[in-house]
């Protein structure tokens, strides 16, 4: 794995920079459709594919060493704006709230916003201090099969639903103070990680 990919992409005061993380094992066109919508429908500069080294709330005895999955990643992610690091490994810690902070702290002048598949949206609250996240960038979330009522019934868009803006407005979300959050309704991929592992281990 190339030390590059421990460091945090260039980015340059006043872009507006969409963070997708994941464990991403395997990446597949579900993780790129998610990202180049978030692109198109944001307005965005770049977006970041952060290679996760391991979800707290997943198994890991099927995880994939890191440098495969970011070297799957760079293949199936060939937009230019989207720009694949893994520098959480370099963190040493893997929750999301503290590396949002990280990445604030460091990149002054940058608009952020946070990216998830619906999908996410469920468990969300499971998340580690997960209100704080809310509070520290504006979040889209991205339509995904099987969930696009999520943003009804999660506990998450229930708590935040004062800060839920229309889709219409989604260009204007990196420029919002958080909380703030949209629902993003496009196509959508059935293509999950969990079952292309299984058909690989089938």
């Amino acid at each position: 794995m190339k030390p590059g990919y421990l460091r945090m992409p260039y980015v340059e005061s006043g872009m507006s920079v969409g963070l997708l993380g994941g464990s991403f094992n395997p990446p597949h066109a579900g993780h790129v459709l998610v990202a180049e919508t978030a692109l198109q429908k944001l307005g965005l500069d770049q977006l970041w594919w952060m290679v996760t080294p391991g979800n707290p709330l997943k198994d890991h005895n099927n995880l994939a060493p890191l440098a495969e999955r970011i070297a799957l990643s760079e293949k199936i992610a060939r937009n230019p704006r989207i720009k694949v690091t893994a520098f959480e490994q370099a963190l040493g810690q893997s929750y999301t709230a503290r590396t949002l902070e990280f990445v604030r702290a460091r990149n002054r002048g940058v608009r952020f916003v946070w990216v998830m598949g619906a999908d996410n949206l469920r468990n969300f609250h499971r998340w580690q201090n997960w209100r704080r996240i809310v509070r520290t960038f504006p979040i889209a979330v991205i339509d995904r099969p099987g969930s696009t009522l999520a943003y009804l019934s999660s506990r998450m868009a229930m708590t935040f639903d004062h800060a839920r803006i229309d889709e219409d407005d989604a260009p204007r979300l990196a420029f919002r103070r958080a909380p703030a959050w949209t629902f993003i309704h496009g196509p959508r991929s059935s293509l999950s990680s969990t079952a292309l592992r299984s058909a690989k281990s089938g």
